[in-house]
């Protein structure tokens, strides 16, 4: 059965939903006013999920009009809808058992438009939705770029020092004359008798030179918006969706670029309002846009198994950081000195908390390799630590030795031990203990035979394709 997701835009006017597939189809898909209020959007929300809602359906993406900040899992402020402060996050993971994946709604629908849009095919692209206000989303190397959080905030460019005031508390956002918003604006200041943008373009087109006045209001801020964005990004394409994106490109054909240096090249999205949905469904599937996800490998065997020189090789081919717990633990043990066996264990718990407190500060997208025998510590421990550091994928290396060969490796290694490690009178268990020793079973397992080198490409091959994507 194909996995599924659920996609939710939260706009300033609608709530969109859809059941959306890995290769972006959106299966079903529902759309309803927006609250007000922003306590009741979690419940709107939660209802329209429940609607959607099948047994492959693997997890929800919600895309939010405001800054977010995705290490944390956090909506920093909002505009016209300010969802920030609520733990909107958590109380869906709990109410729904779904993981739950929230970005900037631009960058949900620039995702969308990047994977089946517009802007496949491009790597360097940036992105703005045109609404009831101005989101925005930037791209670099085929991903979603943040910043420190929250770059891409194109609504937010100043145009005129002295312009009207906006949400965020400046004057003269490009919002502020050229959303959706502003162009109501525009239209009832000029006194034209047009109930929408299509009446505003055929008053044009029949030569009445209010309307024209009104587009040229409403977009010549836009112009001066996109050429900073050129200036100071120069992205392959600028892509304009939400509501009003396709009219703002019509329109923009009218105001060509004043100077020759930043001309970018400028399309419509392909997705219309879908964007925001579809883009929201497959930033929770691994691999689909970049990664979103926070992984870890476990490297697990017992002592002397192999498993750091494995760790090691692991991360030389991937890049990605070891945790190992005795890589905390032995400076401690340098420094205090005359530990026993019964210190040394307690320390090795305070490491084993250490490395999950690190994981579970690290931003979404980080992954992880984790050096340690975990069979020190209950299951249920393990399990706890991933929950509690919003884990999304584990991978297990099992570093397979027969007991005789872990013993004769641990006896040979005792003079480099440092005071505190069991000795040679640990010999007997290690060797009963490897025999018996099973991989700790929190996700897909590996077992790697240890009394040989490894093979680097049937490992990594293997992690790739627990992860959903090719290991870089």
């Amino acid at each position: 059965m194909s996995e599924l997701a659920i996609g939710v835009d939260i706009g300033g006017t609608n709530i969109r939903a859809a059941l959306v597939s890995k290769r972006g189809e959106n299966l079903k898909k529902l759309s309803e006013r927006t609250p007000t209020d922003p306590r009741q959007v979690f419940e709107r929300v939660k209802a329209m999920v429940n609607q959607l809602d099948e047994a492959n359906v693997v997890g929800l993406g919600i895309g939010i009009p405001g800054r977010v900040d995705i290490s944390n899992r956090a909506v920093l402020s909002g505009g016209i809808l300010n969802l920030a402060g609520m733990d909107l996050v958590d109380q869906l993971e709990t109410s729904l058992g779904k993981r739950v994946v929230i970005e900037n709604d631009c960058s949900m629908a620039l995702i969308a438009e990047m994977s089946i849009g517009a802007a496949k095919g491009f790597q360097s692209a940036a992105m703005l939705t045109i609404g009831t206000g101005i989101g925005g989303a930037v791209a670099q190397d085929g991903r979603i770029y943040h910043g420190h959080r929250t770059a891409g905030q194109f609504g937010h460019i100043c145009v005129q020092h002295d312009g009207p005031e906006c949400t965020c508390g400046r004057r003269g956002c490009v919002e502020t004359f050229s959303s959706g918003t502003a162009l109501r604006r525009h239209i009832q200041e000029a006194g034209l008798s047009a109930a929408s943008i299509a009446d505003v373009f055929e008053m044009a087109s029949n030569g009445d030179v209010t309307a024209r006045a009104v587009l040229r209001a409403w977009t010549a801020p836009l112009r001066v918006a996109l050429d900073n964005i050129a200036a100071t990004m120069d992205p392959e394409i600028i892509v304009l969706g939400g509501g009003l994106g396709s009219d703002a490109a019509r329109a923009l054909a009218d105001l060509p670029a004043v100077a020759p240096w930043f001309r970018p090249t400028i399309l419509p999205a392909t997705l219309g309002d879908d964007a925001g949905v579809i883009g929201a469904g497959l930033s929770t599937f691994s691999g689909t846009f970049g990664c979103t996800e926070k992984r870890v490998v476990l490297v697990n065997g017992v002592p002397a198994s192999g498993k750091s020189h494995l760790a090691k090789l692991l991360s030389q081919r991937t890049g990605w950081p070891v945790l190992s717990l005795d890589g905390i633990k032995n400076p401690f043990l340098q420094h205090i000195g005359g530990v026993d066996r019964e210190f040394n264990r307690t320390l090795g718990k305070a490491s084993y908390q250490a490395i999950w407190s690190a994981i579970r500060e690290a931003p979404a997208g980080s992954t992880f390799i984790i050096d340690a025998w975990f069979g020190f510590q209950p299951k249920t421990v393990l399990e706890a630590y991933i929950k509690d550091a919003r884990v999304d994928r584990v991978a297990e290396l099992w570093c397979k030795v027969p007991g005789v060969v872990a013993g004769d490796r641990y006896g040979r290694r005792l003079k480099d031990r440092l005071p505190g490690h069991p000795g040679a009178e640990y010999i007997p268990e290690l060797v009963a203990l490897a025999d018996r020793a099973e991989p700790m079973g929190c996700g897909p397992s590996m077992s790697v035979d240890q009394t040989k080198e490894p093979d680097m490409d049937d490992v990594t091959a293997w992690i790739s394709k627990v992860f959903g994507q090719t290991s870089k």
